[in-house]
């Protein structure tokens, strides 16, 4: 869970106003190329579905069958 600080898009750098964006995390392990290496970043709904168009295998939707 984030403090109440100010959330940036990496994507476009706007703030993002909503509860709802992409957190992520990756923390590489031996043998790749960024070994031992955390990288962070946060995307804004916009700049998600601009990425994710891009994809050679679209990503995968399912319906939520309840909202929490």
């Amino acid at each position: 869970m984030r403090k109440q600080e100010k959330i940036i898009c990496n994507g476009c750098g706007k703030e993002i106003r909503s509860e709802d964006f992409l957190a992520v995390k990756k923390n590489w392990g031996y043998f790749s190329k960024k070994d031992t290496v955390i990288q962070e970043f946060d995307l804004c709904e916009e700049c998600f579905d601009k990425i994710v168009k891009e994809f050679k295998i679209p990503v995968t939707e399912k319906e939520a069958s309840e909202l929490l």
